[in-house]
């Protein structure tokens, strides 16, 4: 079974394990380094290899550990950012540009699906969103105008292929679904049999311009060389502009069988709530699930994410007959200050030899193949049709300024107020197994984890990235950062950057 970075699985995890592919580069120096094993790193590593780069992918943990394994692999050109929105924020002609540019990622998709034969439950679809009351319905006018807008063709409709109550909706064409390990595994297998090289378990800690190339230095005092170094990893690590420019989002899925033979729809629906709900089927085994995804929250901040999936259900079954729920999971994403992610030349570097890739909301499948387009272009040719769109170094002052304060605000209160606000808890049995929480203990902080069979682990909770207070995730059962989105495992192992070191370990003894 495929790993991610949670302890719930996911649907997409059961399949064999992609460790038998793994080449050892024969040579220290190569033209791009990839860091990142996820759809973003793997998709431009197959389009840099086959355009005649030499690539290594670095992955700290292993291939499709992150996002891509817990997506919900909806194919949407009706982004999650609505188009309103964008038309508000970049203009109609930039509007435009960014709705094509996400149909080019689907058709890029699409074109890889058919080239490679690629059997992954790849199918096209059609999409849906209704409004259930006035103010929804408002919205929903206004998100159809632009939708128009911008060139894709959508229209009021009577039905829609669910059993919701609604009082409007839309329909619009060109959207999709697939299997998304299924695919990543075969790029994979295409990267590596055009020449292409990784290595697992190799976190990157630092790259060092040296003499025109780059130096990129791992956790293991092992250093790699490369012209380019693109990271494909949602924030890079440290703490620089980006890290101020974007905020981490969990987001929650569930897989159930319906009862009474009623039928999964075929097309992708979504409603208008905030936080809103997606749905979709999805092929398993012999059988047929509804993915309904949504609860969606700023990381860190739920004090009990468990009951994100109580709620999720109970959402689904006023709408459903639920049979069985048969996977639920979660998992994170980032939030951009404008809408838009930020794709291409790293900002605030002297060199044009660094790439990022983030921000891409709930459209990763999408954004992260945009992504290797732009970048691989970037490489190659030195430019790209989508580059000033999505720079990393834009500044929307007007657009994107009060989600800047609102996101930094945040990020502020928790560096100040964190440390203050700790549970007053006076023993250790307070901790249930499987529970994890902060404690004083002799005026001093500790994250507290007590593991299945009662064994307690204790960590330094302030995160190593930027000083924050993790808080507990009870669902994925880590510690995760409410500020930049780091995440730990319960002994303190780093999961997930912008970190790139784990919490400090306190020894508890068998007295204790």
């Amino acid at each position: 079974m495929i790993k991610r970075d949670g302890k719930n699985t996911s649907l997409w995890q059961d399949l064999e394990d992609l460790e038998g592919y793994h080449q050892v580069p024969p040579s220290d120096h190569v033209d791009v380094i990839i860091v990142g094993a996820g759809i973003t790193g793997i998709t431009t590593a197959l389009m840099l290899q086959a355009q005649g780069k030499k690539c290594l992918i670095l992955e700290a943990h292993t291939v499709g550990f992150g996002t891509t394994a817990g997506t919900s692999a909806h194919l949407n050109t009706v982004l999650d950012t609505p188009y309103q929105t964008i038309i508000s924020n970049f203009g109609k002609l930039q509007a435009i540009l960014a709705a094509e540019a996400a149909q080019q990622a689907l058709e890029q998709i699409a074109g890889f699906i058919e080239k490679f034969q690629i059997s992954c439950d790849f199918s096209r679809c059609d999409g849906y969103m209704y409004a259930t009351q006035q103010d929804e319905e408002k919205e929903l006018v206004e998100t159809l105008e632009a939708i128009n807008e911008v060139g894709i063709q959508a229209e009021f409709v009577d039905n829609i292929p669910g059993p919701m109550d609604f009082t409007r909706a839309i329909k619009f064409g060109g959207q999709g679904r697939f299997h998304p390990l299924k695919y990543l595994k075969a790029l994979y297998a295409e990267f590596l049999k055009l020449g292409g090289h990784i290595l697992e378990n190799t976190k990157v800690v630092k790259i060092i311009d040296q003499e025109g190339f780059q130096r990129v230095e791992t956790a293991g005092d092992k250093s790699y060389y490369a012209d380019h170094v693109v990271y494909a990893t949602h924030t890079p690590p440290g703490v620089h502009l980006l890290t101020f420019k974007l905020a981490p989002y969990r987001s929650y899925v569930m897989g159930i069988e319906l009862a009474d033979n009623q039928s999964y729809p075929e097309d992708l629906i979504y409603d208008m709530q905030d936080p809103f709900h997606y749905f979709r089927k999805a092929d398993y085994q012999d059988r047929q699930l509804l993915l309904v995804g949504g609860q969606d929250h700023k990381t860190g901040q739920h004090n009990n994410t468990d009951f994100n999936f109580t709620e999720l259900e109970s959402f689904v079954r006023n709408t459903y007959k639920v049979k069985e729920v048969v996977y639920k999971w979660s998992s994170q994403y980032y939030e951009s200050t404008d809408g838009l992610p930020y794709i291409g030349y790293f900002p605030g570097k002297k060199n044009k030899r660094i790439f990022v890739a983030t921000g891409y909301s709930g459209n990763g499948m999408i954004f992260g193949t945009l992504s290797a387009q732009i970048i691989s272009n970037l490489i190659v040719h030195g430019k790209s049709t989508y580059e000033a769109l999505f720079s990393p170094s834009r500044c929307k002052p007007i657009a994107g300024f009060s989600n800047f304060m609102t996101e930094n605000i945040d990020v502020a209160k928790h560096l100040i107020t964190d440390k203050l606000s700790v549970s007053k808890i006076h023993s250790y049995s307070e901790i249930a197994k499987g529970e994890g929480r902060i404690i004083n203990f002799e005026n001093r902080d500790i994250g507290l984890f007590k593991d299945d069979t009662g064994q307690l682990f204790a960590v330094d909770p302030v995160c190593k990235h930027a000083g924050c207070v993790v808080q507990w995730n009870s669902t994925e059962r880590s510690w995760d950062c409410p500020c930049h989105g780091a995440r730990y495992d319960p002994s303190g192992n780093l999961l997930t950057g912008p970190s790139t070191a784990g919490l400090p370990v306190y020894e508890i003894e068998e007295d204790d």
